[in-house]
């Protein structure tokens, strides 16, 4: 199952996501994810059709591109841990990365006020389902890889699903049928979305795993 970033553009116009996360139709803004990456912001009026977005109101200004920003380094160690927790589950190491820094900024050890532990922030019960330290960086990205393997599973490779089930809890996704209405989860799903857009990548999820 193979999931290109590149055509996210398309999945989000679909669920709707970007224009429901914002407060009212004056600050709506729709995201387009191009082939190469590229970011067009669209926070106008306007018609999409084949070719892409055209503004309703001509004497607006056009749609502005976003800039590319490189993501953070990490350390050798972390991210060598990351790229096997990501082979592990049939994941690429963007998607993992993604999550990763938008939970934790990949800093081993931080606790968040909920009791989320480590770098992609398992919670304790978590970590005891999946059999792994989340106090151990190498072990906590293991199992962090492999519940968000499950979620996209889960959810038959529904990117935007899958990391709001990883953020609010896959009962709750269940119980609304999609991104809860809440702002710190669709805040998320969108931080996730927008850093993986930035590695251009190819999101894969292994066949059987």
């Amino acid at each position: 199952m193979y999931l290109n970033v590149g055509r996210l553009s398309a999945a989000l116009a679909a669920c709707g996501m970007m224009t429901c996360f914002t407060s009212g139709a004056a600050t709506a803004q729709v995201l387009e994810i191009g082939d190469a990456g590229q970011v067009t912001v669209y926070d106008r009026p306007t018609v999409f059709n084949a070719e892409g977005g055209e503004p309703i109101l001509r004497d607006e200004p056009a749609p502005r591109r976003a800039a590319k920003v490189a993501p953070a380094p990490a350390s050798g160690a972390i991210m060598a841990a990351l790229a096997d927790a990501a082979r592990a589950n049939g994941l690429s190491p963007e998607l993992v990365e993604a999550v990763a820094w938008s939970e934790s900024r990949l800093r081993p050890g931080v606790v968040s006020r909920a009791g989320a532990i480590g770098e992609m922030q398992l919670m304790p019960g978590t970590a005891r389902d999946l059999g792994v330290n989340p106090y151990d960086t190498r072990q906590n990205l293991l199992g962090g890889a492999t519940y968000l393997g499950a979620m996209l599973r889960r959810y038959d490779g529904d990117l935007v699903r899958a990391l709001a089930a990883y953020n609010a809890g896959p009962a709750t996704v269940d119980r609304y049928r999609g991104v809860p209405p809440y702002k710190e989860t669709r805040d998320y799903v969108t931080a996730v979305l927008e850093r993986l857009s930035r590695h251009s990548a190819v999101v894969t999820i292994a066949p059987g795993k």
